[in-house]
């Protein structure tokens, strides 16, 4: 494998440059004195910013962008053996390495590299842990994957040995990663289109456990099933949290939370307690959440054990969450129309809907609305019945079609399929093909005091967005 020296800044060529991660590392380099450029299918504000910096973005990927002048390319792992840009490198023989790859040799430049996992809330716990260092005056390197109002962006780079990152395990991408801190917020079955079942999910977070160095910390959420099966005869410190007194093997968890009540926002609070080698401790402020749901709880709890971890303020930690008003499409508000409040989240997966759908219930309203739209079909078909369950916790469903995302083929499954399973639960459930006939049903429906979530992790906010005149 390639191996980048970031003591010679080289010339390094992203394939992909607009995305998330990818635009975040791009910036990273640049900030270090790497020569970087890229390309990717089409403008947006990330490519706009990167351009600002002096980054050079090709729109298009064309084989003549790849010259041999770069001295590496990266790839993301929706690029593919027939994109002229890879067909380019290859001919070329120019050094090649995944977003991962990349990501992983970057963090061992960092004393202590701290890489956020699981199946749900690595954006949201991220940037509560990114609130947290900055809070801390930690000055910390920040990588997330949403856009975190605080930096007015998804990267920030820092000057201290604190480097902070997501860490997906889709296509096994965190095994690339040498993390000194690792959190596991969850771990249930998804991105079926790549592992086989949740054992084998499960084989792969024990795998990411198991690069924590003995020196290391692994923060575990203690609600995972069996999650002693992950963190079995690892060398390194393991921490739990959990929303209760009680993990699921029966063991007492070292952070949790009690005493929990909601304020007429639908925002908790509640009682942090911790178990220490001298007995059980509470912190004496209450802590009190800026964003709704017992899911945030969790997400909070894992981010004040990992700030104890490092021997914060656990008060400065607290002020830093209370005042942490969620990142971009989780549980955003967007704005009101006719009374009618319009929030947009990114569930996508059975597990987050309920999770969102429950928090829902705590905001004040009349009726809750949900237009879902449903995100690729081998999930869709995956999770069918759970779709259909989880979306039953709204009074009012409206499906969109499928965002197909990277997959063209549609194994017999539409929005229509997910309706007859709604209804046959007793639920009314209604379907429209475009966004534009969907938004004509929701402007004759809804009334003042309403509710209404889009969701999904496609382009379903643009419906609520349209409403609001955006």
């Amino acid at each position: 494998m390639y191996q980048i020296d970031f003591n010679h800044p080289s010339s390094i060529y992203f394939v992909g440059i607009g995305g998330i991660s990818m635009s975040g590392l791009a910036e990273i380099l640049a900030d270090a004195g790497f020569q970087v450029s890229g390309s990717d299918q089409r403008k947006s504000p990330l490519t706009e910013k990167l351009i600002q910096k002096g980054i050079t973005v090709h729109y298009g990927q064309r084989y003549e962008n790849i010259t041999e002048a770069i001295d590496c390319v990266v790839f993301t792992s929706a690029v593919h053996a027939d994109n002229p840009e890879y067909q380019a490198t290859v001919d070329k023989e120019i050094p090649f390495l995944s977003r991962a790859q990349l990501l992983g040799q970057l963090m061992k430049n960092y004393k202590t590299p701290i890489a956020i996992s699981g199946t749900h809330g690595k954006t949201t716990t991220t940037s509560m842990v990114s609130e947290v260092l900055l809070k801390a005056d930690t000055d910390p390197t920040l990588s997330i994957g949403g856009i975190l109002k605080t930096i007015g962006g998804n990267i920030r780079v820092g000057h201290t040995d604190l480097f902070v990152t997501e860490a997906c395990e889709y296509t096994n991408s965190f095994l690339s990663f040498f993390p000194k801190i690792g959190i596991i917020l969850n771990i249930e079955e998804d991105h079926l289109d790549f592992f086989k079942d949740l054992a084998d999910i499960r084989s792969s977070f024990r795998r990411f456990a198991q690069l924590i160095p003995e020196d290391g910390c692994l923060i575990i959420n203690g609600e995972i099933p069996d999650y002693d099966e992950i963190t079995a005869g690892l060398s390194c410190r393991v921490i739990t949290y959990s929303t209760s007194a009680t993990t699921s093997i029966g063991e007492k968890a070292d952070y949790y939370a009690d005493q929990l009540t909601y304020d007429e926002q639908g925002h908790p609070l509640f009682t942090l307690y911790m178990e220490k080698a001298d007995g059980l401790h509470s912190h004496p402020n209450q802590m009190h959440l800026a964003v709704p749901g017992l899911h945030n709880v969790s997400n909070a709890l894992a981010a004040l054990a990992l700030a104890d971890s490092l021997q914060l303020d656990l008060t400065v930690a607290a002020e830093a969450l209370r005042t942490f008003h969620g990142t971009d499409r989780r549980f955003e508000y967007k704005g009101t129309i006719g009374g009618v409040t319009i929030v947009d989240d990114y569930a996508h997966h059975p597990t987050e809907i309920t999770a969102t759908l429950t928090a829902a219930a705590n905001f004040p309203h009349k009726r809750l609305w949900c237009v879902f739209q449903p995100h690729t079909y081998t999930r869709t078909k995956a999770f069918l019945q759970d779709f259909a369950k989880a979306l039953s916790g709204a009074e009012n469903v409206i499906l969109a079609d499928i965002y197909a995302a990277r997959e063209t083929d549609t194994l017999g499954i539409s929005s229509r399929t997910l309706q007859s399973e709604i209804q046959a639960l007793g639920k009314e459930c209604y379907y429209f093909p475009t966004f534009d006939e969907i938004e004509n049903f929701l402007l004759e429906n809804c009334i003042n005091g309403d509710l209404l979530i889009t969701m999904g992790a496609g382009d379903v906010h643009k419906i609520g967005e349209n409403l609001l005149g955006n």
